[in-house]
C-alpha cells in the first residue's frame, strides 16, 4: 500500500485527506498538534513516500528549512501563491530541496467545503514526470476528475494570480458596479494573467483551462472565496490589517499581489489590475482605483 501524507491541516488539507481516504490510507500533520483522525507527528508524516503539501504559501520555505530531508519523496504541491521573502514561484522553492522528477503541482477550481461534501470537480496535476502525475491522480476518488499536464509554471501563475483578481472582483461587487463590470474585470484580468504568464514561458492553453479560467471564474465570483470577501471588505473602507484580523484566515491574495507587482516591475510586464489592488491594499481609495482603471487606454 502506498503511504500518503498531507502536510498542512487547514480546510484544504482536510478536504484532500477526506477525498483520498475514499480509497487509500492517508495521514495528516501540521505546524501544531491537532485532535483529528490520523494526525501524526511531522517526523512520522515525512516517512511517507507521497507527500501532499497544503501549507500556507508564506510558511512553506521556513517549514522546508526546518523539517524537510530529501529521502526521494514524491511531492504534490496544493498551495497557491508566491513566496514574497524571495519573490519566487513555489516550484523554485521546492526544487532547492527535491529533484524536479519528484515534483508536481495541483490546480483547478476547488472550494474545500464542496470537496468535503463530495461534490464533483475537475483538477489538474502538472509536472515534468507525467507518470508521477498519473500516480498522484490515481489517489483521487471518482467525484474528482483529474487531468495530467506538464505546465508547472502556468499552473502556479494561474493559482497565484486568480487570488489577486478575486480581490479586485470583490471590490467591484462591493461597490455595486454590476454584472457587466464584473465580467469586464474578470475578462481583462484573464488577459493580464496570460500576459504575465507568457513572459515566464507558461502555455497558452493553461490559461483557458481549469487552472486558469476555471479557477479564476470560481474564485472571483463567490463569497466562499476569502480573497473575494477581502475585496468586498476593502470596498467598505476596511484596511488590509482590519480584514485579516476579522476573517482570521490566511488571505493569500494579499502577499501575492505584492509579489506579482514586484516581478512585473522587474520584468517590465504591464499589470494594471494588480497595480491597483496593491494601491488599495496600501490605502488608496477604491473609487480612485476604479477611476484609474477606467482611464487606462491600453
Amino acid at each position: 500500500m502506498d503511504k500518503i501524507a498531507i502536510i498542512g491541516a487547514g480546510k484544504w488539507g482536510l478536504a484532500l485527506k477526506n477525498a483520498i481516504n475514499e480509497n487509500y490510507s492517508c495521514v495528516i500533520t501540521s505546524y501544531s498538534k491537532k485532535n483529528i483522525k490520523d494526525f501524526v507527528s511531522i517526523e512520522e508524516a515525512l516517512k511517507a513516500e507521497f507527500l501532499i503539501f497544503v501549507l500556507s504559501t508564506q510558511g512553506i520555505l521556513p517549514w522546508l528549512k526546518e523539517h524537510f530531508k530529501n529521502k526521494n519523496q514524491k511531492i504534490l504541491l496544493a498551495s497557491k501563491g508566491i513566496d514574497i521573502s524571495t519573490n519566487s514561484f513555489l516550484d523554485e522553492i521546492f526544487l532547492k530541496f527535491v529533484d524536479k522528477e519528484n515534483f508536481c503541482v495541483l490546480s483547478g477550481p476547488s472550494f474545500a467545503s464542496e470537496v468535503m461534501q463530495k461534490l464533483p470537480c475537475g483538477l489538474v496535476i502538472s509536472g515534468e514526470n507525467l507518470e508521477l502525475c498519473k500516480k498522484f491522480a490515481s489517489f483521487f476518488p471518482s467525484y474528482i476528475k483529474t487531468y495530467i499536464d506538464s505546465d508547472i509554471k502556468g499552473a502556479e501563475i494561474c493559482g497565484a494570480y486568480k487570488n489577486v483578481l478575486a480581490i479586485a472582483s470583490g471590490i467591484s461587487d462591493g461597490l455595486n458596479l454590476g454584472n457587466n463590470a464584473r465580467a469586464s474585470l474578470i475578462s481583462r484580468g484573464l488577459i493580464e494573467m496570460h500576459r504575465f504568464g507568457k513572459f515566464f514561458g507558461a502555455k497558452e492553453e493553461t490559461f483557458l483551462g481549469l487552472s486558469g479560467a476555471g479557477d479564476l471564474f470560481l474564485t472571483a465570483t463567490s463569497t466562499l472565496s476569502r480573497n473575494y470577501r477581502c475585496g468586498l471588505m476593502l470596498s467598505k473602507g476596511l484596511s488590509k490589517d482590519e480584514i485579516i484580523k476579522e476573517l482570521k484566515e490566511v488571505i493569500e491574495g494579499i502577499p501575492t499581489a505584492y509579489g506579482l507587482q514586484e516581478l512585473a516591475k522587474k520584468n517590465d510586464i504591464y499589470t494594471p489590475i494588480v497595480n491597483e489592488v496593491v494601491a488599495v491594499l496600501n490605502g488608496k481609495n477604491v473609487k480612485d482605483a476604479l477611476s484609474t482603471l477606467l482611464k487606462d487606454k491600453k
